[in-house]
């Protein structure tokens, strides 16, 4: 990149908002990222893209050679998040930048499956209404570590969040199907949703706000080199 065609834009909506985005970086947003957005964006003129959100199933996802092309044209591409973080262990061999979390566990091989990030959505606002599985595993495992629910428990509940579809999990819906199937009491299950829900580990949101701020970086290498 050089300072005269420095120009930015980040793919997201869902793992965290345009409005608190642009609280950290002003530059421009779009909705979760689809099949030809980055072909697009390229032809566009944007050097320096971020890649957070994505659309998994609604519709054709992001393609692999679209990024490849971009980055062999000389775009900066940074991912991480959710599909950003897919995409990025996938293509950091061909130059993507990849950040956070999600996309060290990725890369790791310690999760494997698209539907650990994937949620559904409010459709006008790319909001979740359900919650991811990335996060739902360190809450429940936080949960533990805090003697909220015992360690097979946790073990029990984790395995039961991965078995729900991902537009069906939540914390609700884990702790009344953990009653229904004896795995806590109801008792012990109120307390668990209480506390996921005051304290969930939104590692979607936490990975999202530094790939802000790894383009927040570059930005700032380009405009001073």
């Amino acid at each position: 990149m050089n300072a005269k065609a420095s120009k930015a834009l980040v793919f997201t909506g869902t793992s965290i908002s345009h409005e608190d985005a642009r609280k950290r970086l002003d530059v421009e947003y779009q909705p979760p990222v689809f099949r030809g957005n980055i072909e697009n964006a390229v032809m566009a003129g944007y050097t320096l893209i971020g890649i957070i959100d994505g659309v998994f199933f609604s519709r054709a996802a992001v393609a692999h050679k679209e990024i490849v092309r971009a980055i062999d044209a000389g775009v900066t591409v940074v991912g991480g998040g959710s599909m950003g973080a897919l995409r990025a262990c996938e293509l950091d061999v061909h130059g993507m930048i990849g950040v956070g979390r999600i996309y060290e566990w990725y890369r790791d091989g310690i999760i494997e499956d698209d539907d650990e990030v994937a949620v559904a959505t409010n459709p006008d606002t790319f909001e979740p209404v359900s919650s991811p599985m990335v996060n739902m595993r360190e809450t429940l495992l936080a949960a533990s570590s805090n003697n909220i629910i015992d360690e097979e428990s946790c073990i029990a509940l984790i395995s039961l969040a991965k078995k729900t579809h991902y537009t069906e999990r939540s914390y609700f819906g884990l702790t009344k199907e953990a009653i229904r199937k004896e795995i806590i009491p109801a008792e012990k299950a109120a307390e668990l949703l209480n506390y996921c829900r005051e304290h969930e580990a939104d590692i979607k949101r936490q990975d999202a706000v530094l790939v802000l701020d790894k383009i927040k970086e570059l930005l700032l290498e380009n405009s001073i080199s």
